[in-house]
């Protein structure tokens, strides 16, 4: 047979974006954010580290040390392309850490910045980095403190790899967790969803909607010590990276063995994200976003802390999505605007890969 036809007949030369679960080697959905990512954790990380503070499985580990209830956070960025609308490699990599710090409850203080270089890459677009990640730490209230850089030879990298871990204190009686979701929690989410991700692929792909969307990336340090203020009673908080929406909840309907219940209507789609979405058959839900947080939070707090959100400039477009539910428990489903139901699972793998 024609040789194009036999690689087309080959199921060995198939390749699929939702990639099988028994995979024998590393596939690019394990870093995703949603199923194969948790049975990387599952099955390889967590028994070889073993101890019960990573299997707790939060965005940071909350550490008791010297006195001290410390949030501690680590986080690797490999977007394509390093610039984008609304944001570059560099702010990503200090607003993503600051986030995760932040969904602990802490006051974010130092970040270390390890870089990857690949040879060949012009200084200009390192520097350009650089002063990013120096201006996001200033926006964000941060020192970066201490750091590496690594250089790799041409071919073996893509340009330039940032990692940051951060520190941060953690307020006395804060506990939040995904494990304390209740019965009756109200979830909140701070603005609209999927920006990030679809303005990573815009620019990826070269495709124009009639506007140009900007990423949402953003510290949200100081929203979450602005509901802090309200209560210290917030229950759980999540910044929904990879894997979008749908991820961050699956985790934690998961983790504390509750339902979540959606209406559909109520999520912040912008239009842009809407018809992009349409256009490449994408769920907004799965889409990945950086400025953006979900918040369960007692049905007796939930007016106030939603009125402070919208006094801050990255939750005034906060809005109540749903609730945590007693029924489906570890699963969460969405009220359709037709009246009906659907279940939103897990992602297996991930819709737009290399996005943070």
């Amino acid at each position: 047979m024609p040789e194009r036809l036999a690689e087309v007949a080959d199921p060995a030369a198939w390749t699929c974006p939702a990639p099988l679960r028994d995979q024998p080697v590393v596939v690019m959905g394990h870093g995703g954010g949603g199923a194969l990512s948790a049975e990387l954790m599952e099955h390889v990380f967590t028994p070889a580290y073993g101890n019960s503070t990573l299997a707790a499985l939060t965005d940071s580990a909350v550490l008791e040390l010297g006195g001290a209830r410390l949030a501690f956070s680590t986080d690797s960025y490999v977007v394509r392309p390093l610039f984008f609308p609304g944001g570059c490699l560099g702010d990503l990599a200090v607003n993503g850490t600051v986030n995760d710090l932040a969904m602990s409850g802490a006051r974010p203080a130092f970040l270390s910045a390890a870089f990857v270089l690949e040879e060949g890459v012009e200084l200009a677009v390192v520097e350009r980095i650089a002063r990013a990640m120096g201006a996001a730490s200033e926006a964000a209230g941060v020192t970066i403190a201490t750091g590496d850089t690594k250089v790799v030879e041409s071919g073996h990298g893509d340009g330039v790899y940032v990692t940051t871990a951060g520190v941060g204190l953690v307020p006395a009686g804060v506990d939040i967790r995904p494990q304390r979701a209740r019965p009756g929690d109200v979830v909140i989410v701070s603005g609209p969803i999927g920006l990030h991700g679809v303005a990573i692929m815009s620019v990826r792909e070269g495709l124009e909607f009639g506007v140009e969307v900007t990423s949402d990336s953003a510290p949200l340090a100081d929203l979450v010590a602005a509901m802090l203020a309200v209560t210290p009673d917030v229950h759980v908080l999540r910044d929904p990276t990879r894997g979008g929406l749908a991820a961050s909840l699956n985790e934690i309907a998961r983790a504390s063995g509750t339902g979540v219940r959606l209406s559909e209507r109520a999520v912040p789609v912008p239009d842009a994200v809407a018809n992009a979405c349409g256009f490449l058959g994408l769920d907004p839900l799965y889409v990945a976003n950086e400025g953006r947080l979900v918040a369960f939070v007692p049905p007796s707090a939930a007016e106030e802390v939603l009125a402070a959100m919208r006094t801050h400039p990255h939750g005034a477009e906060a809005v109540v999505i749903g609730e945590c539910v007693a029924e489906h428990p570890g699963m969460v489903v969405v009220a359709t605007g037709l009246g009906g139901t659907r279940v939103v699972d897990l992602p297996l793998g991930e819709q737009l890969p290399r996005i943070c």
